[in-house]
């Protein structure tokens, strides 16, 4: 594995360096004064620093700051160039990678790579070639951070879904076919991190709702990550909200899932077809016994009733937890993505929307904004290389 000071946990010197790293991710430019105040370092040592950095290839200087009178400063920033990192988003069936440069900007991104995830180390072995042959020139990636469906020990770097061996950790088989740093969070997390530093950082209090074929939930508290004890914060489906009797997939009844997820969009589908309600859908559903998230998205163009009937009763369901949300945690900014909000779009915001109003404390919300996640189907892969980049730097 290449060595750089980002290796060195409590050396001095490279603590400074990697919080003037943080401070250029997180605010942009500065002058050697500003930095000096801001990381408690004197003059002189910021300079020495700021060289060294500059050196080793990680900032740029940017030319003059635009004040005033007197001598204008110098202003450094980062190097794009420093190096790039891959975020990488495995699904059960496929894998989405996103490249980044340094400072963050999307080079490249590829969606729905055909592959089969598998709880083996040869499918680990899979992984690592898939990525050789995606990204031409590996020499540049410094980190590699993994999006991975359910439940994630980030400290352990053991997924509940896919490791197969708690002494040879999906990581620790990446990195050594990979020879860079490999970091692995679960898939809501990394979405919700990816939306936060897309916002620049400027929200410090976020929750980002990721409606896929479950229901999951990142949260930002203060800025950071929360992980909660035992690092398993964020099972928003798993609320005890719904009085339906409908059996989820964690052996309870009535969890917020069951009646707002895209599992929960299929079955309610599938109800009505079944009971003989008229739509585009009872071909399929004739033929097959059942019609899948895609053909429901594509009934949803089709301005299909049963279909959008069944997405605002799945918002209306959202709607009421998040409601609740709120009234706990008075966030700037929630985020609704994953793959039914981005196909649903507004059929979905619209009864969330009105569900929140019906349901929540004026005072709780009157500062929150609600939007659509802008990243998409990036966030996922962009949120893990993001978060390589921060473990990297000493962030999180």
């Amino acid at each position: 594995m290449r060595y750089t000071f980002l290796d060195k946990k409590d050396n001095k010197n490279s603590i400074l360096k990697k919080n003037i790293l943080y401070l250029s991710i997180g605010q942009g430019t500065h002058s050697i004064a500003e930095l000096s105040e801001a990381i408690g370092a004197s003059i002189p040592t910021t300079t020495k620093l700021v060289q060294e950095l500059i050196q080793e290839g990680f900032l740029v200087e940017l030319g003059k700051s635009g004040t005033s009178g007197g001598r204008r400063p110098a202003i450094y920033g980062l190097n794009p160039e420093a190096g790039h990192f891959v975020g990488v988003d495995i699904r059960n069936s496929h894998v989405s990678v996103a490249v980044t440069d340094f400072k963050g900007s999307l080079l490249d991104f590829r969606d729905d790579i055909s592959f089969r995830m598998e709880r083996s180390e040869e499918s680990v072995h899979i992984i690592a070639q898939r990525l050789r042959q995606a990204i031409g020139d590996w020499d540049k990636v410094m980190g590699v951070g993994l999006s991975m469906t359910g439940r994630v020990n980030p400290v352990t770097g053991y997924s509940y879904s896919y490791s197969f061996d708690p002494e040879r950790t999906i990581e620790k088989v990446l990195e050594e076919d990979l020879g860079v740093h490999v970091t692995m969070e679960n898939d809501s997390r990394a979405m919700t991190y990816g939306e936060y530093l897309d916002s620049l950082g400027t929200k410090k209090n976020v929750l980002f709702v990721n409606v896929s074929w479950g229901l999951g939930m990142g949260i930002i508290m203060d800025g950071h990550l929360y992980y909660g004890t035992s690092g398993f914060s964020g099972e928003f489906g798993h609320f005890p909200l719904l009085d339906n009797g409908q059996m989820c997939r964690c052996g309870k009844i009535g969890c917020l899932e069951t009646g707002a997820s895209g599992s929960a969009l299929v079955r309610m589908v599938c109800e009505q077809l079944r009971s003989g309600s008229a739509s585009s859908l009872v071909p399929k559903f004739k033929e097959e016994g059942r019609v899948n998230l895609n053909d429901i998205f594509a009934a949803i163009k089709q301005e299909d009733t049963v279909a959008i009937e069944a997405v605002e009763t799945l918002g209306t369901n959202l709607g009421k937890g998040l409601a609740g949300l709120i009234n706990i945690f008075n966030p700037e900014l929630v985020v609704i993505g994953g793959k039914v909000a981005m196909a649903a779009g507004d059929y979905l915001m619209l009864p969330i929307r009105t569900a929140i109003r019906r349901h929540v404390l004026n005072i709780a919300n009157k500062d929150t904004s609600i939007r659509l996640s802008k990243l998409k189907t990036t966030a996922a892969p962009l949120g893990a290389a993001m978060l390589v980049r921060s473990r990297m730097l000493g962030i999180l």
